[in-house]
């Protein structure tokens, strides 16, 4: 018979390798009769190659934590990944809709697979977690910042902004650019997509006197590793209607 407060361990590996995603394999065992807690978690490069992040919700149970990364096919020993609870990482620029626990991961070596090894001990099961990726498939910058938009004549647009204060090393591995604007006509949205821009401003020609845009700017490694980064915040722009 299973004594009350039996802990076990549950342990969610995941093995980084080339353009994969997760592989979803899990083995999962109760010693309480509830479901086990197995963490979903995201991992994402915001400045390639040194601030790599791992983040995955807060369980709803009481759960401790230890996380360790390794090489695939190195002989180091694994080493400790620092974790910070939620509410407390430096990693993310926005307002995070979940309650995230995060793990970095620091001076990855490029083109190299690593397995991150996360320990969750609880109360309530054990589960085993498997995915694999490589560090190149993961690079995604925070957005872009300070996004501005100024009126240059009544149907050109002067977009400008900086470069996410996370990715540390543009002069050595620099980004490009994208910007999405949108407008509506009679109620129905409609949306272009421009770019790659290797400028940090772009001009706009051709709009609509009088009619609202609406622009946003994503980020992306110039080489076109990983994703583009998430849409900056949406500004909004009236063009003038009469001449500047």
């Amino acid at each position: 018979m299973l004594m009350a407060g039996t802990v076990c361990v549950a342990t969610i590996i995941l093995i980084f390798g080339a353009g994969s995603q997760a592989l979803d394999l899990l083995k999962a065992s109760s010693v309480s009769g509830d479901s086990p807690f197995t963490p979903e978690v995201h991992c994402w490069c915001s400045s390639y190659p040194n601030m790599t992040f791992c983040s995955w919700p807060e369980a709803k149970r009481p759960t401790q934590y230890i996380a360790t990364y390794s090489e695939r096919d190195g002989d180091s020993d694994p080493k400790t990944c620092h974790l910070d609870p939620p509410g407390s990482s430096p990693s993310a620029l926005t307002t995070e809709p979940l309650q995230l626990w995060h793990c970095h991961l620091p001076n990855l070596k490029l083109l190299t697979e690593y397995i991150l090894n996360i320990t969750a001990v609880h109360s309530g099961g054990s589960s085993f977690h498997l995915t694999s990726f490589m560090l190149e498939d993961i690079v995604k910058p925070d957005p872009p910042v300070d996004v501005r938009v100024s009126p240059l004549t009544t149907k050109n647009l002067l977009v400008e902004w900086s470069p996410p204060p996370t990715w540390t090393s543009t002069d050595i591995f620099p980004l490009k650019y994208q910007i999405l604007y949108q407008w509506e006509i009679r109620g129905s949205p409609k949306f272009i997509n421009l770019g790659p821009f290797e400028n940090t401003k772009a001009e706009l020609k051709g709009l609509i006197p009088g009619r609202t845009y609406q622009f946003q700017v994503c980020a992306k490694e110039i080489l076109g590793l990983g994703q583009c980064s998430d849409w900056s915040s949406p500004i909004k722009i009236t063009t003038p209607t009469t001449k500047l």
